[in-house]
């Protein structure tokens, strides 16, 4: 088994290192997305429970308390609605939303290297490719006069391993990337609805609702 793989890599030729770095960040990257993008380091069950059982015109205190202790994305954005209460519906709709900006790029943090793997692995796979087929053409001006061919194997082995790995980094890449953003696309739509619900009654508790004007605009994270 390791034999094998030393040769497949060995037979790539220089390529194969850039590609095995480039497979070496994607992993760590979908291993580390995978950790950190788990509902519950995202969206605290407790919290989330809380924003739905709370009724209208109720006291937010205990919400209050349960923000504070929250490292969650949900809970830094929940504590900025908090504490902007004494603010216009709409000026504290602003305030939360430029908040979720900043958690919404937390959670693409790394992806960007993702996207960078997919663009340049087959890139990379290319050129070995490339550098594969230009020995075998100079092996085929070499072939001695026995027969031998080889250089010539030397060449299509380069080419068909760089073309392969290059192929496959890419693929694994592009599946975690995609996977990820519709994850967080998923999530970040969600959190919309909770936030928006959340301030309709939050601001329904203020002055019996003065501060609260119907139709007004919901929170959107962008």
């Amino acid at each position: 088994m390791w034999s094998w793989l030393i040769s497949f890599f060995r037979e790539g030729g220089p390529v194969m290192v850039p590609l095995c770095i480039a497979s070496v960040v994607a992993l760590a990257v979908i291993i580390e997305r995978s950790l950190a993008l788990r509902r519950k380091n995202v969206m605290s069950p407790a919290l989330a429970a809380a924003i739905e059982k709370l009724r209208p015109g109720e006291k937010s205190d205990r919400l209050s308390v349960l923000a504070d202790n929250d490292t969650t994305a949900l809970g830094a954005i929940v504590r900025v609605a908090l504490n902007h209460l004494d603010w216009p519906h709409t000026q504290n709709i602003d305030a939360v939303q430029t908040r979720a900006r900043s958690e919404a790029v937390k959670l693409e943090h790394g992806l960007i290297s993702l996207e960078v793997v997919v663009g340049i692995s087959p890139l990379l796979g290319l050129l070995g490719t490339i550098g594969g087929l230009k020995e075998l053409f100079i092996s085929i001006g070499q072939v001695t006069a026995d027969g031998s061919t080889s250089m010539m194997g030397v060449g299509i082995s380069q080419a068909l391993n760089c073309t392969f790995f290059g192929l496959l980094v890419a693929i694994v890449a592009l599946i975690g990337w995609s996977y990820f953003n519709r994850k967080i696309e998923r999530m970040i739509v969600e959190m919309e609805s909770m936030l928006s619900d959340l301030l309709s009654k939050l601001y329904r508790e203020i002055n019996g609702g003065a501060n609260h004007r119907p139709g007004s605009r919901s929170v959107s994270i962008q």
